[in-house]
């Protein structure tokens, strides 16, 4: 038990981090958390405190990402960087991770944890991420793939292998299976186009319509046409948003919708990545902080052009 969990953290985190460790026990309900340096959780002796906790029925978790130096608490402002984006599957699990296995959209995981039976939770090893870029990954693949749209914050605590599952009676072993030893960045993770279209691009030349969400297909037709007969782009986002009041954050899906379908379009056309750079922080300047704009612009840009190039190659 103890050398599973000492290889996963050792793994997940470099020398020196700063890690934050959380143990919740359901009845009674109690939670500790523990904020120590990755050598200090790899000590035989804090190991077998963990599995001592574990044992007398402590859930034992880890936060995703390291914390700053000095840090006390595991809030959002205290997390240090980006050093994982992950998905966690609780429903109908054994298909949708073989949806997300199969899919051209996301790179191979670095690690799937088995929490319980087809209950998984799934690691990429990343670098170069913002913690917008992160939180707009998160929920993405929470959409492409049906996990859990609480799982979507920079500070969220997973599993460690090797210890128990303690909501279960008897407790469930938590397993790892690791995939490739690789560090993933932004432009490996092409989610735009199945949070648009909901269709899942499998690894080849097939496509599933596993998860298909017709109306959301419906939704990435009727924009593309409004906008080719020249609806203007703002007021074409807060119809769609009042169309969708469904969705958890209407406006958020109706102006990346919209986006979206306009760099397609502008690119389409012959624009300049430059240009439509330009063009999207320009129609959401005054609504968005100017820094968050750019980098919005320039993400959104980036994927439009890379759909239309794989469509090309297709």
């Amino acid at each position: 038990m103890n050398e599973t969990a000492k290889d996963f953290l050792a793994r997940c985190f470099a020398p020196g981090s700063t890690i934050a460790i959380l143990l919740r026990t359901e009845i009674p309900a109690k939670t500790q958390q523990r904020v120590v340096t990755l050598e200090q959780a790899l000590a035989p002796r804090y190991l077998g405190w963990l599995a001592h906790e574990n044992h007398n029925g402590a859930n034992i978790y880890v936060a995703a990402n390291p914390l700053r130096s000095g840090s006390r608490r595991r809030t959002k402002e205290s997390i240090d960087s980006v050093r994982h984006v992950y998905l966690d599957i609780d429903d109908d699990g054994d298909a949708r991770l073989a949806a997300l296995r199969a899919s051209d959209a996301v790179p191979p995981a670095s690690a799937i944890l088995c929490t319980s039976p087809a209950k998984y939770q799934v690691f990429w090893r990343v670098e170069g991420f913002d913690f917008e870029q992160q939180e707009i990954t998160l929920k993405q693949l929470a959409i492409a793939f049906g996990g859990d749209p609480a799982c979507t914050d920079c500070n969220r605590v997973l599993r460690i292998p090797g210890f128990l599952n303690k909501k279960y009676s008897p407790a469930r072993s938590v397993v790892v299976k690791y995939g490739e030893n690789c560090v993933w960045t932004p432009a490996d993770f092409n989610l735009e186009a199945i949070t648009t279209s909901a269709t899942v691009p499998l690894r080849g030349s097939a496509r599933s319509t596993f998860l298909n969400d017709t109306r959301s297909e419906q939704d990435w037709a009727w924009v593309c046409l409004q906008l080719q007969e020249g609806k203007d782009g703002g007021k074409l986002t807060h119809e769609l948003a009042s169309r969708r009041s469904d969705k958890p954050n209407p406006l958020y899906y109706a102006q990346r919708t919209v986006d979206m379908a306009s760099a397609r379009q502008w690119f389409l056309e012959g624009a300049p990545i430059d240009d439509v750079i330009t063009m999207l922080n320009d129609r959401r300047r005054f609504e968005l902080p100017a820094a968050l704009c750019a980098a919005r612009a320039r993400e959104i840009a980036a994927t439009a052009q890379r759909m239309i190039a794989r469509r090309k190659i297709a």
